[in-house]
């Protein structure tokens, strides 16, 4: 580590929430990622993505009364529910009460996504144009836009320290988890509720990407369409979720009492400036991130033990961030894994979800397997974990997470300043 990054308030990962297709309790997801199991499924009759889609993730349900008042629910997007459910989840793990437990003014909350109330916003203007104006509800703003996530959590816990909503599609809920980092690191929060949620299974978007042939499709069983870096790839499943990383003060956690699963201990990120959709073939954009996430991080590649790719199962991103890895880590860089396997896509949620996943994975010592890897690309060149997960010691994990636009945002984990990992409550 750099003189620079020691002397830097160290951030740890003291409460985890979670929306998953592999459910919703940290530790029953974890288990099931690493058992090589999948959430993707056909979205079954009554579903709003049914006869849309051939094959999604799907989260669990969630009733609006579930996490507001009865009062309080009309118009409120599903992304918005989610991340309220998680976030809960997340303070309740780390035993933190806001005003009791942390100063509300030194609380913050950052919560991306990619769409945001997209699925409402097309119910109120199908509404309109049916019904006319005065169908449109009253309501629809504070229901669905992108902000609400994050502001509906502050409001629920009585969070008045700084918020916001990163919005940079795919890598928005990394995002989300390195402003929690350098708010921390900056001396601005002592608590930081951050991550990424995205509901996009309904018709217009299911319509986009499957007219944009980016889909998975032709897999007579629904559990085989995601496959990241296999030969026989032929594009992503598109899933809904929510992540939510407690990311605590080291100094903080430890007055309180509290062990952690893990530090976020650097972060990095860049623009490909190439193309709208498409990823720089070279991976260049990717790699100066996952550089940068290291420098941030004070190690050298040869100290990350472990790597969650961003591998949506595309044929140009998989081989654009293989490039990337190779030329980050050499021909012989640590093993490499996409939980998207398991998962699918999961928008911007995804970036906050498989940070969740790899502060499991070291708290635990386990790297879990890609699924589906039956053929690994020739091309590629990289060690991956397939089959079966793989136990060890990891000193650093590092996430990947790369967006529409060229966004690139990397992540690197570390063991937790307080000395111990916990396994968390059972939530």
């Amino acid at each position: 580590m750099t003189a620079g990054t020691a002397a830097l308030p160290a951030a740890t990962v003291t409460g985890i929430g979670l929306f998953t297709p592999l459910g919703r309790k940290p530790a029953e997801v974890f288990a099931a990622l690493t058992a090589g199991l999948g959430g993707i499924a056909v979205p079954p009759e009554g579903h709003p993505a049914h006869g849309w889609l051939e094959v999604a993730g799907i989260a669990p349900a969630l009733a609006a009364t579930e996490v507001l008042p009865p009062t309080e629910t009309r118009c409120v997007d599903r992304f918005v529910l989610l991340a309220l459910a998680a976030a809960d989840d997340a303070l309740a793990d780390a035993g933190i009460q806001v005003g009791r437990d942390v100063d509300a003014d030194r609380c913050a909350v950052v919560v991306g996504t990619g769409g945001g109330g997209l699925e409402t916003f097309e119910q109120q203007s199908h509404r309109r144009l049916q019904r006319g104006r005065p169908a449109v509800s009253p309501y629809l703003l504070p229901g669905m836009l992108f902000n609400m996530a994050a502001a509906r959590v502050a409001i629920a816990h009585g969070i008045r320290g700084h918020s916001s909503a990163p919005v940079t599609a795919c890598a928005a809920g990394a995002q989300a988890i390195a402003e929690g980092l350098r708010l921390i690191r900056g001396g601005e929060a002592d608590v930081v509720v951050c991550g990424g949620s995205e509901t996009p299974l309904h018709p217009t978007i299911a319509a986009a990407f499957t007219n944009a042939r980016a889909l998975a499709s032709g897999w007579q069983d629904p559990g085989l369409a995601s496959r990241p870096f296999d030969g026989r790839r032929n594009g992503f499943v598109l899933g809904e979720g929510c992540g939510i990383l407690v990311l605590e003060r080291a100094e903080h956690a430890r007055a309180r009492g509290v062990a952690g699963y893990a530090d976020v201990i650097g972060w990095g990120g860049s623009t490909d400036a190439h193309h709208p959709t498409t990823p720089r073939p070279d991976g260049e954009g990717a790699a100066d991130a996952m550089r940068g996430a290291l420098r941030s991080a004070g190690i050298g590649p040869q100290d990350v033990d472990y790597v969650n790719a961003h591998g949506t199962g595309t044929k140009l991103g998989d081989t654009a961030e293989a490039t990337a890895l190779r030329s980050v880590f050499g021909a012989d860089g640590p093993p490499v894994s996409s939980t998207k396997g398991a998962t699918g896509h999961l928008l911007g949620a995804s970036g906050a979800v498989e940070a969740a996943f790899c502060v499991l994975a070291l708290a635990g010592g386990v790297s879990p397997p890609t699924l589906n890897l039956d053929q690994p690309d020739p091309a590629h060149g990289l060690d991956h974990v397939r089959g079966a997960a793989r136990s060890g010691p990891l000193r650093a994990v590092l996430s990947n997470s790369f967006a529409f636009g060229g966004h690139n945002l990397s992540l690197v984990f570390g063991p937790p300043s307080t000395g111990t990992t916990s396994p968390g409550s059972d939530v």
